[in-house]
């Protein structure tokens, strides 16, 4: 290895292992902790390769990737980080990074990227496009908690060999996050191929499709509808690989557990497929995040044409209590059409309601099956306290949600009895005597009649 590294880290540890390791490569090595330093290290001429952090204590490594690639546009620039988040990694590859690397990086590793950006110099941004907005639309975006754990592991997974499934809703971006992991791994620059059914429905299919994806990454896209056979011949197709075949993704909007207790998916495929699991929220668990894509949707609808367009406050928070079955893709659609049919610059409520009540509200059910009571109120909780946008609700939370159960769960069980208020106390456990006080003091309306139940 030849050239000068300049290494920039606050952390006096890591500066010691590069320059040692750099050094003992054969590289001549300027280290600071200092952003200011290094950026007067670029301007001067000096370096052929920067190593950095992102936070410095006086500067931001990314934020200092453009007036790098300003001063000096062929010095590659490897990003090391703590903030392991996708979305460091993404914002490395939109400036320009040469490379990025999450802590803790393997050294050997970084020493094979040091190496490959002083001989042939390649860039992040002549790699596949933005993997923030994939080539099916769906953003990356989403400040969420649950958006950003699944950020988090995504970062811990990309440069490794582990077989990733993929589960989540219809719409929620499942193939952009395997397209994703791919797009900042290693095998970036090799082929990225999506299996399908007809792919699976020949003898030499699976043969075909390690042909073409060679070294690069091989995706089953809703692997949960393949059939018995195609099942089989994935198996057989895994189980005959060999090292230095392509990474295995697979994803489902189906409950595959679920599925393989019911034998209607295969166990030994599940296993093989389920190195590691991804799941992605929908958008009912990242209710903040859905001002933030719909504005995205707008000035992406606005950049290919369409008129420009804005949400009133009123027609924002509409946007954001609605249910969204069809999750992020839904989502997308409804931007589009309100940035054709919205009369004025500003999207009204009225606008949002004319779109949005010739949709289904109701939630979709996960593998055919509703959830268990408890994970239904649970699910409306969550939503509950998201709609409050990080306030806490008003005192007295523990009553109101106890009335709200006790309501529906009485007036049904008197339906179900007939009105037979003996039988109703009876059917719930609880004394008759408490019956009649919930019914007046929740006021409802016993009626009296028999009953064929």
């Amino acid at each position: 290895m030849d050239g000068t590294v300049l290494v920039a880290d606050d952390d006096r540890t890591i500066r010691t292992v590069l320059t040692q390791a750099l050094t003992r490569a054969g590289c001549k090595v300027h280290a600071t902790s200092s952003m200011t330093t290094l950026m007067r290290w670029v301007e001067e001429g000096k370096g052929d390769l920067v190593i950095s952090d992102v936070v410095m204590p006086d500067g931001n490594g990314l934020e200092s990737l453009p007036k790098i690639r300003e001063e000096r546009p062929n010095l590659p620039v490897i990003v090391i980080s703590a903030q392991n988040t996708i979305m460091t990694a993404i914002e490395a590859a939109e400036k320009d990074a040469y490379d990025y690397l999450p802590k803790p990086f393997d050294l050997p590793d970084l020493m094979k990227r040091a190496n490959r950006a002083l001989v042939s110099k390649p860039r992040l941004a002549a790699q596949p496009a933005d993997p923030a907005d994939g080539g099916d639309g769906l953003p990356l975006v989403g400040r969420a908690p649950a958006m950003q754990a699944l950020y988090q592991l995504v970062a811990r997974v990309v440069n490794t060999d582990l077989s990733v499934l993929i589960t989540g809703e219809s719409g929620t971006g499942k193939s952009l996050i395997a397209k994703t992991i791919h797009d900042l791994s290693d095998r970036r620059t090799l082929p990225f191929v999506t299996a399908t059914a007809s792919d699976l429905a020949k003898m030499e299919g699976p043969a075909s499709l390690l042909s073409r994806a060679r070294n690069g990454t091989l995706l089953f896209d809703e692997v949960g509808d393949l059939s018995d056979e195609a099942q089989a011949r994935v198996v057989r197709m895994l189980d005959a690989q060999t090292d230095g075949g392509p990474r295995i993704m697979a994803t489902s909007q189906a409950d595959l557990a679920a599925s393989m207790e019911q034998g209607a998916f295969r166990q030994d495929l599940y296993y093989r497929l389920s190195g590691v699991s991804l799941n992605v929220p929908s958008l009912r668990e990242r209710v903040d995040d859905i001002p933030l894509l719909a504005e995205h949707f707008l000035q992406k609808a606005e950049r290919e044409g369409l008129p420009a367009r804005r949400f009133a406050a009123e027609a924002e928070n509409l946007i954001r209590t609605y249910s969204w079955p069809g999750n992020v893709r839904q989502l997308e659609n409804t931007a589009r059409r309100l940035a054709v049919t919205a009369t004025e610059a500003e999207i009204t409520r009225a606008d949002a309601e004319i779109v949005l009540n010739n949709q289904p509200q109701m939630e979709p059910l996960a593998g055919g099956n509703s959830d268990k009571l408890g994970a239904t109120v649970a699910k409306h909780l969550r939503r509950y306290f998201d709609l409050h946008g990080g306030v806490l609700p008003p005192p007295g939370l523990y009553g109101r949600i106890l009335r709200e159960i006790e309501f529906p769960l009485i007036e049904i069980a008197l339906d179900a009895t007939g009105g037979n208020q003996a039988k109703c106390a009876d059917l719930l456990g609880i004394n008759r005597n408490t019956l009649r006080k919930k019914i007046t003091d929740l006021d409802i309306s016993v009626t009296r009649r028999r009953k064929l139940m």
